[in-house]
């Protein structure tokens, strides 16, 4: 394609821009509520260029004004094939609200951090303005806010159920996940003018639908009507229980993945919360699959089905994601403009997408996927060449990794045993025994990285496992001490950051997080390694307040355990229910969804603010 305007306008954000690209049409409108980066750190750069690769004209608008004449929603017209919305890279909620619900005073993803610039729940509002002016076109709506959103969740903000997004936004459409294979498979059966039973078929889609459930608004006539009694219910599923001590029934029943599973209503849900913990568990643990199985869930006068995702990427397919023409930049349009979170991220190098982990508090899976997808040492290094010839470039790699750094090349042994695993964690409450740990693989691609010309450091500022590399009795394998060496020496700028979340088991295992005896060890370690090499590399702890579970006798607990003595201590948050999560279920029902039994949950806001103070109200001998 030849361009006749600056860098970067090769994707569009205004009619200038389209008529110096000497478009006549424009196939896809994406609608985001951050600033446009170029970047693969966002999504909204990853689906534009990779459409864009496929030969479709992509145009994208930024940050538009919903409180006007409406004229940025206007402004490029109709697409020939449909709109995109996402609400950025974070749930506008969360990125408007601190955990006691006060409104931010800034936001990363805006140019100088201004705030205010996307409207609250931005995905419904600018879906609803987008249909209400172009009713006829399709509306796809993606993004983290929209991902963890396709079914009832409940909402912090609002202290309430919500039912999916779907149903308040009016979208046609809803791409869950990391969505570059299922946009372009959409993209393609939009096209080509496919049946709307046809595009029902497409993985990782949601979608509302009205009537009994398999009845279609399809021109071809209803699917079949039979659908219900062939699903598995709540009722037949054996959702039924005793009230008193157990394990519900529930829990023997797990969906097979060779049929669609019908989850209880959003109205059930809302009128009983064990309904809906029992509704989340089935979610989880069939998110938690090889092979999941399509979901349907009943909401008013329809249903919303959610179809299975497309299998964890391969080698290959995680390459061509990043084999793309990003310019690793602001749009020009924000020229001389600082945007934070891009400070943060220009420098970075994602290796792979994907946790293990399974923490309750963790939106990664839900939205990732619990299977690791790594690209190829040869797609990495191509990377970091590009970056260290890019004249921004200081010799710093600020982060080589991912939302779990060292998860990088890691799954298990023997893929017949994971297609058939039900677990949410591979590491809680104890790590699997098909797991293959070793770090050879990554170590090597931090010595080939650091040996590219013009790279003096390749920082790991992403959160690392370290339950992956050691036990409470010593390191898994050699692979494990050196990592932790080669981390602590080479990849650290200045303090390791690590998350134990708390130091009291039971709190951990609300969590599903490692016994605190992990941390203690990895205390040791840490120093023996400063001790050994004469370094003074530091180590700052994560800690989370209020959690379900957790009581102010458990944060002063926290507060005084000595193995936190002489650490930097100050990164402590305050626990906030996110949709899609075990611990905001926990929150909003009083259960633990994985087993139905009450779990205490603090929830006066003067109490959550002493919870998080105790944190900084250590005794003398541990500062």
């Amino acid at each position: 394609m030849e361009l006749n305007c600056p860098t970067g306008c090769d994707i569009p954000t205004s009619v200038k821009e389209v008529r110096k690209l000497g478009w006549d049409y424009i196939d896809v409108i994406l609608f985001t509520g951050d600033a446009f980066v170029d970047h693969p750190s966002f999504g909204t750069a990853c689906i534009a260029r990779f459409l864009q690769k496929q030969g479709y004209r992509v145009a994208v608008v930024p940050q538009p004004n919903w409180r006007d004449d409406l004229r940025d929603f206007r402004k490029l017209g109709r697409p020939r094939l449909y709109f995109g919305v996402n609400a950025g890279a974070m749930d506008s909620m969360v990125n408007h609200y601190t955990a006691a619900r006060r409104l931010r005073h800034n936001d990363a993803y805006t140019p100088e951090g201004k705030a205010g610039q996307r409207p609250d729940r931005a995905v419904t509002v600018y879906t609803k303005i987008l249909k209400r002016l172009w009713p006829d076109v399709p509306v796809v709506i993606g993004g983290v806010e929209a991902s963890l959103r396709r079914l009832t969740h409940y909402d912090y903000w609002d202290d309430r159920l919500m039912p999916s997004i779907l149903v308040d936004s009016g979208a046609d459409w809803l791409c869950y996940g990391m969505g570059e294979r299922p946009m372009l498979e959409l993209t393609r059966a939009i096209e080509a003018g496919r049946n709307l039973r046809q595009i029902e078929q497409i993985p990782q889609l949601a979608f509302f639908r009205t009537g009994s459930i398999g009845e279609s608004a399809s021109p071809e006539g209803p699917r079949q009507t039979s659908l219900r009694s062939s699903l598995p219910q709540p009722s037949a599923a054996g959702l039924s229980h005793s009230r008193g001590h157990g394990r519900p029934r529930f829990f023997e029943a797990l969906p097979d993945s060779a049929s669609p599973m019908l989850l209880h209503s959003f109205e059930t849900c809302c009128a009983d919360k064990r309904a809906f913990a029992e509704n989340f568990h089935l979610i989880e643990t069939n998110a938690n699959l090889l092979r999941p199985a399509t979901l349907v869930e009943p909401v008013g006068e329809g249903y919303v089905q959610v179809n299975p995702p497309y299998p964890p990427a391969t080698t290959q397919e995680m390459d061509s994601f990043w084999d793309l023409p990003f310019t690793k930049l602001p749009h020009p349009r924000y020229a001389g403009k600082r945007i934070p979170a891009y400070d943060m991220i220009k420098d970075s190098i994602i290796t792979h997408r994907g946790c293990f982990g399974g923490c309750n508090f963790c939106t990664i899976a839900a939205h990732q996927g619990k299977f690791i997808q790594s690209r190829s040492e040869k797609g990495i290094l191509a990377e970091v060449r590009k970056l260290a010839a890019m004249p921004s470039f200081r010799g710093n790699i600020s982060d080589l990794g991912a939302p779990t750094a060292n998860m990088y090349g890691m799954g298990g042994r023997d893929k017949t045993r994971c297609a058939l695993c039900k677990r949410k964690s591979c590491l809680y409450p104890a790590a699997c025994a098909n797991l293959d740990f070793s770090h050879r693989r990554l170590l090597a691609l931090y010595r080939e990285v650091l040996s590219v010309p013009g790279v003096r450091h390749a920082y790991v500022g992403s959160g690392v496992r370290y339950d992956l590399f050691l036990t409470p009795e010593g390191f898994r394998d050699e692979s494990g001490r050196d990592y932790l060496r080669a981390l602590v020496l080479r990849h650290t700028s200045g303090r390791l950051k690590v998350a134990p979340e708390h130091t009291e088991d039971k709190v951990l295992g609300y969590m599903a997080k490692p016994s605190f005896r992990y941390f203690e060890r990895l205390r040791r370690e840490f120093d023996a390694v400063n001790r050994e090499e004469g370094t003074h590399v530091g180590i700052v702890p994560y800690f989370i307040s209020s959690h379900p579970g957790c009581t102010m006798q458990d944060m002063q607990r926290l507060s005084q355990n000595k193995t936190l003595k002489g650490v930097w201590m100050e990164q402590v948050q305050d626990f906030t229910p996110t949709p899609m999560t075990t611990s905001s279920v926990m929150y909003w029902t009083g259960l633990d969804p994985r087993n139905l039994q009450p779990v205490f949950v603090e929830r006066d806001p003067a109490k959550k603010i002493a919870q998080k103070s105790k944190f900084f109200a250590k005794p003398d001998n541990l500062h």
